[in-house]
């Protein structure tokens, strides 16, 4: 039940794709989309209602009758594409609202959003990356070190400089730590989003194993503890793909500013 509960979640709170939200609870795409449509089709939404319990969620979803909900029909995104381009003035909203007239029992909006950002998501692999405000968090540590020498001892230690970048903005926040390990991660990222004043709705990290514990290309072990502070925060942890050098560009960026602005002019200090 849990599992249905944040496919729920995450698709209407944070507008989330079918396939991030398979990445995320590490669960087949087709199961995404059958729970989606059987909810979309007795008119479940989110957050359930207060009166509902779980058992009457399943009952609703799957009930004796195993027949599917009729399909709707679908925008042609090709379409809407161009219109939006065309002029500023036209919305997706409007492109909704137009769709919606011809088709009363068509998509509702943030649907249409949401199957309108995957389906752009499959244009040209160059495209130039949009991010919405508030929409993603990058994380990751720098590839530099800062020496921090023992006073007493002499002996010198590295630490490790965490970097955290929103999208939109490339607001950066950055941290050095003595170690990698999940405690030291938690803390960092709780820092980071509270010189942030607030949290993204994805968190995009690196596959570090403090996040991710296994690395693989489309359904990644997300750290029990990382993924449970994320629900808390009411985000969703959906990690960098290996040897996806655009997936983390962002954060890539902000490790580059604070590399070049920061650990540069302090290279001749003794810490």
């Amino acid at each position: 039940m849990r599992k249905i509960r944040e496919i729920l979640r995450l698709y209407h709170e944070l507008g989330l794709s079918h396939r991030q939200i398979a990445e995320s609870l590490q669960t087949a795409h087709s199961t995404v989309g059958d729970v989606i449509r059987r909810a979309a089709g007795v008119g479940l939404g989110w957050p359930i209602p207060d009166s509902m319990t779980w058992d009457d969620v399943e009952r609703l979803l799957y009930p004796g009758n195993t027949d599917k909900p009729k399909a709707r029909p679908l925008p042609k995104w090709e379409k809407v594409h161009r219109e939006l381009k065309s002029k500023k003035s036209v919305t997706l909203q409007l492109l909704w609202c137009e769709y919606k007239e011809a088709n009363p029992e068509g998509l509702q909006y943030s649907q249409f959003c949401v199957h309108y950002r995957e389906w752009v998501r499959k244009l040209d692999v160059v495209m130039r990356q949009t991010h919405r405000a508030g929409e993603k968090m990058f994380v990751d540590f720098a590839g530099e070190t800062v020496p921090i020498v023992d006073p007493a001892s002499g002996e010198v230690k590295q630490a490790y400089v965490y970097v955290a970048v929103l999208g939109a903005s490339n607001y950066t926040f950055a941290e050095a730590t003595m170690t990698q390990d999940l405690r030291s991660w938690v803390s960092l990222t709780s820092n980071a989003l509270e010189f942030f004043n607030g949290s993204a709705g994805i968190w995009v990290p690196d596959n570090l194993k403090t996040g991710v514990t296994t690395a693989c290309r489309y359904e990644p072990d997300i750290n029990a503890t990382y993924s449970e502070m994320a629900e808390y925060y009411g985000a969703v942890v959906i990690p960098a793909r290996p040897r996806k050098p655009r997936d983390k560009a962002k954060v890539e960026k902000g490790v580059q500013v604070v590399e070049g602005w920061i650990l540069a002019a302090i290279r001749n200090i003794t810490f």
